[in-house]
């Protein structure tokens, strides 16, 4: 699907705030923790890149990607 770059990210920003609202909702993170946790994941610069095909995922979706890798590092 071709979309332009305004509405990349429109639904780039769509994905991130939803994001960020469930980390805050679903973990109790404050909304520093989870700006921190979203804008510094591996996962953003992947949404950040069209070619992932992630920005045209549910939030719901992506999330659970963030979730992986926001587990993972605590594991270390």
């Amino acid at each position: 699907m071709n979309v332009t770059q305004a509405e990349f990210q429109i639904m780039k920003e769509d994905i991130v705030k939803d994001m960020i609202a469930r980390l805050m909702e679903e973990r109790g993170l404050t909304m520093q923790q989870a700006f921190d946790a979203v804008y510094t994941s591996r996962l953003f610069e992947k949404l950040g890149d069209p070619n992932t095909g992630l920005y045209f995922q549910s939030s719901g979706y992506v999330y659970s990607f963030l979730l992986d890798e926001l587990q993972a590092k605590q594991v270390k």
